[in-house]
């Protein structure tokens, strides 16, 4: 049982392609990803990438699973693993291919040999019907919300999957541990959400901690600094080009017209061996 694990600025993905998992079909089962990316039961991952699959609209197409076992509409980080996988494997014949999620259509044009990967991530949205965001139809731009007996003022954000981004003076990873599970999971969220704390360091520097949906605290992520980066542009903080510091690094952020977002970075070819059965045997 192949795996690939590569990283993309401490973001861990375990790449799994359908073709060497044949019993497995057609996605492996919440206990299957669950053990795989235990850190210690496991080989270890912030997530599964399950792919290539058939598209008819891309060149390929791509499950995404978080530790938990749920699926994410949406990685940036991921696919950018995901494409220099289909790079090293030579799948990809040519420099530039388009990866379909269930979070739509991207593409991606490979750089530096694989090291460094642009991918057009599409458009943010911030309307509520989209995100989605409990309420009336509407932007959701600078709302209240109360958790853990903390209040906040919040954006929320789509790019194929949801974000909540709070702006603050200043962020800690204290904070995203404190707060991000409570924020994650608020009712005003129908499907969850991924949350971002944002410090804007200046108009062309922004700062986030990260508490992802499904996966907990995370070094970097591509949508999340997608997100993070639209939200301070719409609130006139930032200009369009947009550098996000992160724990694990930095991604580089391009704002087009109509908030379509580029995003710029590096990826780790990591390990790649054999699971054994027995692996299995232990239910995390």
């Amino acid at each position: 049982m192949l795996f690939h694990k590569y990283h993309a600025l401490g973001n861990d993905y375990i790449v799994l392609d359908p073709r060497d998992f044949p019993a497995w079909a057609p996605s492996p089962t919440v206990e299957q990803i669950r053990v795989v990316c235990h850190r210690n039961f496991g080989v270890g991952s912030d997530g599964i990438l399950w792919g290539p699959l058939p598209s008819e609209q891309s060149d390929f197409g791509l499950r995404i699973f978080n530790p938990d076992g749920s699926e994410a509409e949406k990685s940036g980080n991921g696919l950018r693993i995901f494409s220099r996988y289909l790079w090293d494997q030579k799948l990809a014949k040519s420099a530039t291919f388009t990866v379909e999620t269930p979070g739509g259509h991207v593409q991606t044009v490979i750089k530096d040999n694989g090291r460094l990967i642009t991918v057009d991530m599409g458009r943010v949205s911030f309307s509520s019907e989209k995100i989605p965001v409990a309420g009336p139809p509407r932007e959701v731009l600078n709302e209240l919300i109360e958790v853990a007996g903390r209040g906040f003022t919040y954006c929320a954000a789509t790019i194929g999957n949801p974000h909540c981004v709070i702006p603050l003076p200043e962020i800690s990873p204290e904070l995203a541990h404190r707060y991000g599970p409570h924020l994650e999971t608020h009712p005003n969220f129908p499907r969850k959400t991924n949350v971002q704390f944002l410090q804007v360091l200046d108009r062309a520097n922004i700062r986030i901690e990260i508490w992802e949906r499904g996966a907990g605290y995370t070094l970097a992520s591509g949508s999340s600094s997608s997100a993070s980066a639209a939200v301070a542009h719409k609130l006139g903080l930032v200009d369009r080009h947009v550098t996000v510091h992160m724990p694990g690094g930095e991604i580089g952020i391009e704002i087009g017209d109509g908030f379509a977002i580029r995003m710029t970075g590096t990826v780790n070819h990591v390990a790649e061996g054999t699971m054994q059965p027995e692996l299995f045997a232990v239910k995390v």
